[in-house]
């Protein structure tokens, strides 16, 4: 059963992300129905796919590289379709899609079995520091998209085109105002997640903090997402480069979540 919803959910985003795609290229209100309906579809049965792991293993199901991934996926389409709602960016799937096609074929190459916790992540923190985590990941990768999105406006304005993209994208102002309002939702949930890492290590090793190679990263991207916060308040940094930090910032946690795994080092090699 749970095979059997993973791959409908994975068909379903698939099928979202070659429509989003193709409407980078023209773009019709059909096309764009079907793309949020398969979306819509596939967050539905991922999150009953969720569920029934849940159900199955006693506990939230992130704790292997497949159900890490599969969550992480599932938090960006959550965060996607509450920005979808409130801003209306007819492209933003366009930017998203793809890459959450990308995580979930990931996760299927991975093994799925469900195995028992080990003693360290037997603590009621697995849930709490994961979950703020993950949800702070999802807010920056919609960030990151958010600022591709910039890059391409800003290249049209540049150069004076003033037809194909450039009049489906929303204006400067607007992408940079929305890459600021991501940024400043994710940033406490990472904050969050770090302190309770901290306690959580402090209950589990005896040490708040023990230079893991992800907590490591963990901390450089924290303090990149912190400068574009800073920079912005303080110097008044907008536009390009906060899009640009934005992008560099979400690639550190692509470092820290796959690279940690690749190399197998590090306590975290757990999750």
């Amino acid at each position: 059963m749970d095979v059997i919803l993973f791959e409908l959910a994975l068909t379903c985003y698939f099928a979202s992300a070659i429509v989003s795609i193709t409407e980078i290229f023209k773009e019709s209100k059909i096309t764009h129905r079907i793309m949020l309906f398969s979306a819509a579809v596939g967050f539905f049965i991922h999150t009953v796919n969720i569920i029934y792991r849940y159900v199955a293993a006693g506990h939230i199901p992130i704790t292997n590289p497949h159900e890490a991934t599969s969550f992480f996926s599932w938090c960006i389409v959550l965060i996607f379709f509450i920005l979808n709602f409130r801003y209306k960016i007819n492209l933003l799937p366009s930017f998203i899609m793809p890459f959450v096609l990308l995580l979930m074929l990931s996760s299927s190459m991975l093994p799925r079995e469900i195995k028992p916790l080990s003693p360290v992540l037997q603590s009621y923190w697995l849930g709490i520091h994961t979950v703020f985590a993950f949800l702070g990941n999802a807010a920056f990768a919609l960030a990151f998209g958010i600022g591709i999105m910039y890059l391409v406006q800003e290249h049209y304005v540049k150069a004076k085109k003033i037809s194909g993209l450039f009049e489906r994208l929303p204006s400067l102002q607007s992408l940079d105002e929305i890459n600021y309002r991501l940024i400043t939702f994710g940033f406490p949930l990472l904050t969050f997640a770090i302190i309770t890492g901290a306690l959580w290590a402090q209950t589990a090793w005896g040490s708040y903090w023990n230079w893991d190679p992800r907590e490591t990263w963990s901390l450089v991207t924290w303090f990149i997402y912190a400068i574009i916060l800073h920079a912005r308040l303080i110097a008044g940094w907008r536009g390009k480069r906060a899009a640009i930090l934005s992008i560099v910032g979400f690639l550190t946690i692509l470092i820290a979540f796959f690279g940690i795994k690749l190399l197998k080092k590090g306590l975290h090699v757990f999750l």
